[in-house]
């Protein structure tokens, strides 16, 4: 479906806006979600994420700008824009004391879905998730990785066009993070549109076609994973550790060979385009540092460079 702004956007914004009092926690973004592609919100705490998100699923107003979700006003149309929503929440609100496939078909009555139609459908969903041999057991004593996949699969229950994903990840182990990273790429595989926040980058790495950065409720870089890198970081950053005897100065060394340098409490980061050839340099003019790692730049050099190291609570 066309946005209201005459192009294929479904989710179109321009100046938006979100006020709570004296704190603007949204301020004045533009962004354009396009149909098939996954699109990620990163940013600190407060940045102004989640808020976005929850004015996406109509459950919150929008102060100023404009936005529209497929071509609707959320104002106006929220009842018809949630219908065409899947949601998944930072926090799971499934019901503990029924068992994994009631939730999902309870969940499907709310959206008017017919019970005979929902058993089949909530079959499907376990399978998909990988939750077929637990449907008839209590969502209490599911593992977290277990009742992420559930809630993901109970967010599936009405077909969305787009999935809303608030931290689908957070607090889950590895192999649970692996898993849902899985099933949201085959979501995507089979057309469905998403739109997530993150705090991991190798999360946002491996999902996002496209991403904003957010700080202080302003979008400060936008483009896809590999763009944001070769923008504003370089091709491999070199780590180097010392012991008691870290230089105060490391000009001499590092002269010609770097783009920047960030010193930290517990190492520095040298970011070049060829670490190999800076760490050769640095070891031919007698620096030792306790170890040298050369690794490529990450999505985490753009994120930690854009909004700082600081700790926002």
């Amino acid at each position: 479906m066309a946005g209201a702004n005459g192009d294929s956007s479904l989710i179109h914004a321009r100046g938006l806006v979100k006020q709570f009092g004296d704190l603007r926690a949204v301020d004045a973004i533009d962004f354009d979600l396009r149909r098939g592609e996954a699109f990620g919100f990163l940013g600190p705490n407060g940045a102004g994420k989640t808020s976005t998100m929850r004015m996406i699923g109509c459950v919150s107003p929008v102060t100023d700008g404009t936005l529209r979700v497929f071509g609707l006003d959320p104002a106006q149309d929220g009842v018809k824009i949630r219908a065409r929503l899947g949601v998944v929440p930072q926090l799971d609100t499934l019901d503990m004391e029924l068992t994994v496939r009631e939730n999902i078909v309870i969940y499907g009555r709310y959206f008017g879905l017919p019970r005979k139609e929902l058993r089949t459908r909530a079959d499907e969903l376990l399978e998909f998730v990988q939750l077929t041999e637990r449907a008839d057991s209590k969502v209490e004593p599911l593992s977290g990785g277990m009742k992420r996949r559930l809630t993901i699969a109970r967010s599936l229950v009405n077909d969305p066009d787009v999935m809303l994903l608030d931290e689908p990840t957070t607090g889950l182990d590895p192999q649970a993070r692996h898993v849902v990273w899985d099933r949201l790429y085959r979501l995507k595989q089979s057309g469905v549109t998403l739109v997530l926040t993150t705090h991991y980058m190798d999360e946002a790495e491996q999902l996002c076609d496209r991403l904003v950065v957010m700080d202080k409720g302003k979008i400060v870089a936008e483009g896809s994973p590999r763009e944001l890198i070769e923008r504003y970081s370089t091709r491999e950053v070199v780590e180097l550790r010392f012991d008691a005897n870290r230089p105060e100065d490391l000009s001499y060394w590092i002269d010609g060979e770097v783009t920047r340098v960030e010193s930290l409490p517990d190492r520095v980061l040298l970011y070049t385009e060829d670490g190999d050839r800076a760490a050769h340099t640095l070891h031919e003019r007698g620096l030792v540092p306790e170890s040298v790692l050369v690794r490529r730049s990450t999505l985490e050099d753009v994120f930690l460079h854009l909004t700082g190291r600081s700790l926002i609570e």
